[in-house]
């Protein structure tokens, strides 16, 4: 059996245990401290190692948005579910050492660059200022990996490139081809789908407002490594959130895991 079938067959676990994770206290709230707002999943605690020092840590990428002046805070979308599922499969689907939960950074905390791998999604209606974009260029040119998720269509894709283009305004978004490592790294990703959030299962549509076609994006630095993966009209964050709904298509959920360990492992490597 060869890695990447014996990993492919894991996931297959995986996707059938979170359900019991959660019941087990694996899938729960931080705490106030972490998220100032109300939580999806508020009703479970911390898990035991949520200080324990390892290798890598799930970082959510904290940001002033327009939706936060209506006191909606667009960063937090998801929380903490989605993250602690996802990492429940990069615990048991690598070798990677990582604690069971999650940090929460913000651009302008002076720990950010303690955080090489950070996810960011609703990132339609971020609004950051020129200097949070100063050190979000600097933490990416230093090494630092970024993955953007869950936002639709044109308007929102308009949003996030105001800010993009005060982040890299001499770099390029481009589409990330399909032999990049990023698709293949542990995983092989060449037949990609769009994986759509938990509203598919109420409209069956895969997609929301006019983004129809799923989009893999990117920004390279200067030696060709990817530092930010762009993931539009897609919606990873959901796909681990509802992994153990029963109505969930597990093609989904499998797609989005498997991305979101190669981006870790990619990350770590590069």
């Amino acid at each position: 059996m060869t890695l990447k079938r014996g990993a492919g067959f894991a996931l297959a676990v995986i996707l059938s245990a979170v359900a019991v994770a959660r019941v087990a206290g694996t899938v729960g709230n931080r705490g106030a401290s972490a998220y100032p707002f109300e939580v999806e999943h508020p009703d479970i605690g911390p898990p035991p190692d949520a200080d324990e020092k390892t290798e890598f840590a799930f970082a959510r990428l904290r940001y002033p948005s327009f939706r936060s002046r209506f006191t909606f805070y667009s960063w937090g979308t998801d929380a903490p579910k989605s993250e602690r599922q996802f990492i429940l499969g990069v615990r048991r689907l690598t070798r990677v050492h990582t604690r069971s939960i999650e940090e929460v950074v913000s651009l302008d905390d002076n720990k950010l660059f303690d955080w090489p791998w950070m996810y960011a999604l609703e990132v339609g209606y971020w609004d950051i200022s020129d200097a949070q974009a100063a050190r979000l260029r600097d933490y990416l040119l230093r090494g630092g990996f970024l993955m953007t998720d869950d936002f639709h269509g044109t308007a929102e894709w308009e949003v996030f490139m105001r800010g993009m283009r005060m982040v890299f305004p001499d770099r390029p978004v481009v589409e990330i081809d399909g032999s990049d490592p990023v698709f293949h790294i542990l995983y092989d990703l060449s037949g990609r789908i769009q994986v759509p959030g938990l509203q598919y299962l109420y409209t069956g549509r895969k997609y929301e407002q006019d983004g129809i076609l799923p989009r893999w994006r990117g920004v390279y630095d200067d030696k060709g490594r990817l530092m930010v993966l762009i993931c539009h009209n897609q919606d990873y964050g959901d796909a681990w959130e509802w992994a153990d709904h029963p109505a969930y298509p597990e093609e989904y959920a499998s797609q989005a895991y498997r991305l979101g360990v190669n981006a870790i492992i990619y990350s770590m490597t590069h």
